[in-house]
């Protein structure tokens, strides 16, 4: 292959042709320019041109969740690169593959405190997998090669590259993906075949299992999501998930328990607590899904398979770790499984689902209805029941909306939720909405959203209109900090301290300030028509659809407590006045 010399900024452009990448999110400033002259001379990587830069990351976060592929990010030095700083941590804790290219100051002007200075690699350390600061034009392409493997292999993860301002103009040779220098980066993928041995020994003992999958069983892709549905059906096995996990396993399946953890499903949280052999695939053991850690499943033998090794004995200690891509790990059991005879304890899994099914009859997620008042439950309800059976995608800010949106909606494939689960951060949702609609202008998205949560990136209306993206932004408007308002009245004693959503905005007014559509609902009989308006819409739609104020979302863990103390609507005033819970 012929050499090319050219430019660090058209190395960078190159390189991401090269990786197949076709869209960046991302801001100009005077540190990245040549790299944005470089990007305004071709035609096949498409720029998204966000308000802020935070919403960059997260929008190329919604994109890379929705798609598998890693998101790109181009941001300039100093507050360019700080404001990114919360997508990257909330990529890292929720295993998002993302590259972010941020700008630097020349070579010879680090440390000297120069305008838009920043110590981006000090800075983004803790909270990417790993950086790199390039200061030789020719250890470029190599370095960006390397970004895409380590963003994308082993755990997935935010990488960043820091390109000073003299490197981008000056000249090296292109080397091609191919051709460069292998990593360092070896993560273990093929499971030790003991290890797949002795779980396929646990299955076929176990008298009640439960597998527990989390974000990594998606992250391996469709194929793991596949045989994960093939292993529960053939087993018999119940499966819950966490936030991050829905979709791995259909919501419409059988076997499926619902969410785990402190707003999980009552029978989902009672059978990890109960059961004998507990299957954790992919996921953390994060405190919203352990509850109190010593309590946690305390009468199971624990299997814990992740491809981070450091994951494994970080909080709950395993009878059997397993360090491993978890889609080969779920294809080595399957088949050996299957060599084995496809053998279960059948007889003890009818009795183990007999008593799953006396807790679901408890109907944890029961409220009050009212013909009066919308409930956030009940709009989300119909959100569902209207939206089933499309090309839909949903993402979520954070609080009360989010727990809710993950007990109402069903999600029946994987890559078709997107919300921040271990940062919980609070803004995530819209952009991310917009990233998800520019991979998939036919589909419709949503983002269910509050609006405390909504308004924390709310600029990102002009991207949606300028890059004509139809997302629609479903608001569950209680003029409260909802998650706030419950804790402050289960655990404050009902001081609601700074947790009212004061000076609201028509959002109507405010939808059609920016070419949106805008609809405000606050009748339950006018609702379904209403959520059929925002879905017949072409184009990006505002939906202010103003909820009962004070409800709470149960079930619910309270903090410090076991999974077999959850806190169900009908106990929060036994809970309030210091009653002990049943």
């Amino acid at each position: 292959m012929t050499q090319e010399t050219m430019t660090g900024a058209q190395i960078v452009v190159r390189a991401l042709k090269d990786h197949g990448v076709d869209t960046i999110f991302g801001y100009p400033g005077g540190a990245v320019l040549p790299i944005y002259d470089a990007i305004f001379q071709q035609n096949d990587i498409r720029h998204i041109l966000v308000r802020h830069e935070q919403a960059a990351v997260h929008m190329a976060e919604g994109y890379a969740r929705s798609t598998g592929k890693p998101g790109v990010v181009l941001v300039t030095s100093g507050p360019g690169a700080t404001n990114a700083v919360t997508g990257l941590t909330d990529a890292l804790m929720d295993s998002i593959p993302l590259v972010v290219f941020s700008g630097q100051v020349p070579t010879f002007m680090i440390g000297t405190d120069a305008f838009q200075e920043a110590d981006t690699v000090g800075i983004t350390r803790p909270c990417t997998k790993h950086n790199w600061l390039v200061k030789e034009p020719d250890a470029l392409a190599d370095t960006i090669h390397q970004a895409f493997t380590v963003a994308t292999s082993g755990r997935p993860g935010p990488v960043l590259i820091d390109l000073p301002k003299d490197v981008q103009f000056a000249t090296a040779t292109y080397v091609g993906p191919k051709a460069a220098k292998p990593g360092h980066y070896r993560p273990r993928t093929e499971p030790d075949p003991q290890a797949v041995e002795r779980l396929v020994e646990l299955i076929e003992r176990a008298e009640r299992p439960v597998f527990y999958t989390g974000g990594g069983v998606i992250n391996a892709g469709p194929e793991a999501a596949r045989q994960m549905t093939e292993l529960v059906e053939a087993t018999g096995f119940p499966i819950t998930s966490t936030l991050m996990g829905l979709g791995a396993y259909p919501a419409s399946g059988k076997n499926w328990l619902g969410m785990l953890g402190m707003h999980g499903l009552y029978e989902a949280n009672l059978a990890m607590h109960d059961c004998d052999l507990m299957i954790c695939l992919g996921a953390r053991f994060d405190d919203r899904i352990t509850g109190r850690v010593s309590d946690f499943s305390p009468g199971s033998v624990k299997v814990h398979v992740d491809i981070d090794p450091s994951s494994i004995n970080k909080i709950i200690r395993v009878d059997l770790p397993i360090v491993a891509d978890v889609g080969k790990l779920i294809a080595a059991a399957l088949d050996l499984w299957k060599a084995r005879g496809s053998k279960t304890n059948r007889a003890a899994i009818e009795g183990w689902w007999k008593q799953i099914e006396g807790w679901k009859k408890i109907n944890c997620l029961a409220y009050a209805g009212s013909e009066t008042t919308i409930k956030p439950q009940y709009a989300l309800e119909r959100l569902e029941a209207l939206t089933r059976g499309r090309d839909r995608y949903i993402t979520t800010e954070v609080g009360q909306h989010q727990m809710w949106a993950a007990q109402f909606l069903h999600f029946d494939k994987p890559n078709r939720w997107m919300t921040s689960g271990g940062l919980g951060t609070m803004g995530y949702g819209f952009p991310a909405s917009i990233g998800v609609q520019i991979a998939h202008p036919e589909a419709l998205v949503i983002n269910v959203a509050g609006e405390a949560s909504w308004q924390m990136n709310v600029q990102e209306m002009g991207t949606a209109t300028q890059f004509f993206a139809p997302v629609k932004q479903f608001i569950l408007n209680n003029e409260r900090l909802g998650m706030v308002r419950q804790w402050q009245e289960l655990l404050h004693g009902e001081r609601y301290s700074q947790s009212w959503s004061e000076s609201l905005p028509d959002f109507v007014k405010l939808a059609e300030a920016y070419g949106w559509k805008g609809i405000i609902c606050s009748d339950p009989k006018d609702l379904d028509d209403a959520i059929m308006e925002m879905i017949d819409y072409d184009g990006p739609v505002l939906f202010d659809c103003l909820v009962e104020k004070h409800e709470n979302c149960f079930p619910m863990i309270p903090s410090g407590k076991p999974h077999n103390e959850m806190l169900l609507a009908a106990d929060a005033e036994a809970f309030k006045s210091g009653a002990a819970l049943v």
